[in-house]
Parts: structure tokens; C-alpha cells; sequence
């Protein structure tokens, strides 16, 4: 369709600029753009008006104009729809997480992370933001994601460890430290299958050198105990020889 424009005193009359009808002009600029349809056709017919008589703009130089700026809006156009599109991803990404066990960055936090179960997700200002216990998190500090039955062996694993690393040195190791032991020995023989493989290997042969020390001492302890009762029993048996005499 041609295109055609008036010029009253030097302006462009866009009333009488075709074809205007047809188009939507409520959707002729492209989100974020600073030229719409409309105004590039305003220009070209400028352009056209006022080009220099003796070296006229040839159609060529038109439809190569008209070509590039389709090109251009087309991939503003495409573009917006593919950031609408990758929101619309995000959302539904950020809401499959509602009751699973997440990690997150918190610089607030002593170890920078945060974990715990998403109560719910929401979108404020712009951004999802996920509730982990009453707290608000956007959905871009999630570290990882993990099913509960992973969640709770890293838990066991951590605390595995923790124990581990209370207990003394072997060398310095005294009875007392029993009963530390068998709480350790007793998660440990709690855990499922899976939960052990993320029991760390040198943490768990600690566990057997501490025990093994520990049924050393009970021994020794055992003996000794012994050895005095015995002991005993001789002075005794000694004392009433005496008075017998």
C-alpha cells in the first residue's frame, strides 16, 4: 500500500498521513524502543517530501530503509516476547520448589548459606521471592535444591562429623568419653544405605580407633579392678589368720 503525507507550512499533518487506519498505533512502539511505526513512517515521508530534486532518494534506498526497520522492531518485538517468556519459566521454576529443602545465600549468616523447606513463593516488585521459615529469599540465591531424604542424610553426615571432631585425642582418651561414643556409634548404626555413603570415610575410621581404644581401656580398667579386689581379698583373708592366732 502507498504510502503518502500532507505538509502544512513546513510541518507533517500526520491527520492526513496514510495509511493510518489500518494500524494499530496503540501498538506501534516496541516496549523499551525510542521510535515506534509510526514515527519512522513520519520521517520517510519527510524525507520524501523535502529530498533534493536533482538527486532524488532512489526506491531502492525506500524499501531497504522500510526492510531494515521491520528488521529492527521485528527483533525488539522478538525480543520482548522472549523476556516475558523466560519470567513466565522462572515463575513456574520458583513455584515446583514450594515444600522441598533448599539452599540459599545469606550474607547475614555465619556461613553465608541458609537452608531450610520453601513454605511459599510470591512475586513483589518485580522479583520472586521464596519464604524459607518466615524469611524472605529471592528466588536468584538459590544455591541448590535437594529431596528431603537427601536434605536429611547431608544433615546426619554434618553431624556425624560434628561428634567426631568433639571427642579428645585418641591419646588422651579416658572412659569417660564412653557414653560420647556410643551416641556416635548409634547414629551411625541408624543410618539408611544411602545416608552412609555421605559419611565421611576418615571420620568413621576415627570412630572405629576411638572404640577400639575404648574397649582397651575398659579392659585395663576391668583388670584392675580385679587385681584390687584380689588384693583385698588377702589382706582380709591375712588379718583374720592373725587375730585367729
Amino acid at each position: 500500500m502507498a504510502v503518502t503525507a500532507n505538509v502544512t507550512n513546513g510541518r507533517l499533518d500526520s491527520k492526513y498521513t496514510t495509511p493510518t487506519q489500518k494500524r494499530d498505533t496503540g501498538s506501534s512502539k516496541t516496549s523499551g524502543s525510542t521510535m515506534g511505526y509510526d514515527d519512522f513512517l513520519k520521517l520517510l515521508s519527510a524525507e520524501m517530501q523535502y529530498q533534493d530534486p536533482l538527486e532524488p532518494t532512489s526506491n531502492t534506498d525506500y524499501v531497504a530503509q522500510m526492510a531494515t526497520f521491520s528488521q529492527v522492531e521485528a527483533s525488539l518485538a522478538m525480543k520482548e516476547s522472549l523476556s516475558s517468556s523466560y519470567d513466565e519459566t522462572q515463575k513456574n521454576a520458583a513455584m515446583t520448589l514450594v515444600g522441598k529443602e533448599v539452599i540459599v545465600t545469606d550474607k547475614s549468616s555465619d556461613t553465608g548459606y541458609y537452608s531450610g523447606k520453601v513454605d511459599y513463593v510470591t512475586y513483589k516488585d518485580g522479583k520472586i521471592q521464596l519464604s524459607i521459615n518466615e524469611k524472605m529469599y529471592d528466588y536468584s540465591s538459590v544455591y541448590s535444591v535437594s529431596t528431603d531424604e537427601y536434605y536429611d542424610a547431608i544433615v546426619n553426615a554434618s553431624t556425624f562429623s560434628s561428634l567426631v571432631a568433639k571427642l579428645p585425642k585418641v591419646e588422651d582418651l579416658t572412659t569417660t568419653s564412653k557414653t560420647a561414643l556410643e551416641t556416635i556409634r548409634k547414629l551411625y548404626d541408624g543410618l539408611t544405605d544411602y545416608e552412609k555413603q555421605f559419611i565421611s570415610a576418615s571420620d568413621y575410621s576415627k570412630l572405629q580407633n576411638y572404640e577400639e581404644k575404648m574397649k582397651e581401656l575398659i579392659a585395663k580398667e576391668s583388670k584392675d579392678s580385679e587385681n584390687k579386689d584380689s588384693d583385698t581379698k588377702e589382706d582380709k583373708t591375712d588379718t583374720d589368720k592373725t587375730e585367729n592366732a
